[in-house]
């Protein structure tokens, strides 16, 4: 299996499965001198970490990252990072019913299409398990971004939208998003996502989700045209998130619907500055970043592993119903959120790096 990495200059390269001894990454192109322990990378790690309230899976797993290479007397050396994850409460006996079965909206069938062979245990490298690895690359891409611009620069997600049930945008506050179970920045709505997960839980079912994510603060210039685009690279990094089935950038899908004078961010200079008044095209204009905040939402689906019996099919082709049994998240959507800011950081580092590397030594005297 090839297509393990992303990036270009800062290249994330993931291993492992679900149910292994273990998952990690290789980060190559990190800068070297950069500051860098565990301790940098597991707050990032525990708050994506299973387990964590009753609406995400029960699996319960530490994920300590450790640090095998690429650091020396705590700092990069410039030289290739690998962390790794142990896998420490794998019960791959629950999915030993589904070892010839297929469970419908999950990549069982298209593995078994393509490779002929799969690991059933949790989905292999399909299971969202692997999205720790991307979390603790982006720890370390966190602290480049912190060393090449400085901790002015922000990159923070927030669930708003659990199934039917949206948060109130006039009642957004960042500082609730960590106050809750669900990564909300709407503290009423979060109460009454309490109760409709609980009944989707009880049900044994599981319910779709939307998740913003805002970077602020990064310079104007970031991206290139036609095929270096900064907005499909940032398409393409939340795509790639295990369950996303739809992003939109900036106001997304609701410009269909708009005449070209209200979809247009005016633009005037202020004391000697360019200052847009708005922010329609979420801070990415043919490509290129604009200096306004970089904003993103996308669409998670259901979980695939429900209780709920579906019509599907086994491997020698006979008619079955499906369920699915083990510790699955009612809602991936929560345990999402950290995980594309994580993509973000990881793509906004390469970013920089890819601009500084062809015009960085110009920039200041233009």
């Amino acid at each position: 299996m090839s297509d393990n990495s992303f990036g270009t200059l800062f290249r994330v390269t993931t291993w492992g499965e679900s149910h292994g001894p273990a998952i990690g990454c290789v980060i190559d192109g990190c800068p070297p001198g950069i500051s860098l322990s565990e301790t940098d990378i597991q707050p990032w790690l525990d708050r994506r970490r299973p387990g964590l309230s009753k609406f995400t899976t029960q699996r319960q797993e530490a994920d300590q990252v450790r640090i095998l290479s690429g650091v020396f007397e705590g700092r990069t050396t410039g030289t290739p990072i690998s962390l790794m994850i142990e896998n420490t409460d794998q019960r791959s006996k629950d999915y030993s019913e589904i070892a010839t079965r297929y469970r419908p909206g999950h990549a069982d069938v298209t593995y078994d299409l393509k490779y002929g062979h799969r690991d059933y245990r949790g989905g292999g490298r399909s299971s969202a398990r692997e999205t720790a690895c991307r979390v603790a690359a982006g720890g370390v891409a966190r602290r480049v971004i912190d060393t090449l611009i400085g901790d002015t620069a922000i990159i923070r997600a927030a669930l708003i939208q659990v199934g039917g049930l949206g948060i109130d945008r006039s009642r957004w506050d960042w500082d609730e998003v960590n106050n809750n179970p669900f990564f909300c920045p709407d503290a009423i709505t979060a109460i009454e996502w309490e109760g409709l997960l609980s009944a989707v839980r009880k049900d044994g079912s599981s319910i779709g989700a939307l998740v913003e994510v805002v970077a602020e603060n990064f310079p104007a210039g970031l991206g290139a045209p036609l095929y270096g685009k900064l907005d499909a690279d940032l398409a393409s990094a939340l795509m790639g998130i295990n369950g996303v089935k739809a992003v939109e950038i900036g106001e997304g899908f609701g410009v269909a619907v708009l005449r070209g004078e209200d979809n247009a961010d005016p633009m005037r200079m202020r004391d000697g500055a360019l200052h847009f008044e708005g922010n329609r095209a979420g801070g990415i204009l043919g490509g290129i970043s604009t200096g306004q905040p970089i904003t993103a939402r996308f669409a998670i689906k259901p979980t695939s592993s429900i209780l709920v019996p579906v019509p599907s099919v086994n491997r020698q082709g006979e008619n079955i119903d499906v369920t699915t049994k083990g510790r699955h998240d009612p809602c991936i959507g929560i345990r999402a959120v950290p995980v594309a800011e994580a993509m973000v950081a990881c793509l906004l580092v390469d970013h920089l790096l890819r601009d500084h590397a062809q015009n960085g030594w110009t920039r200041d005297e233009r």
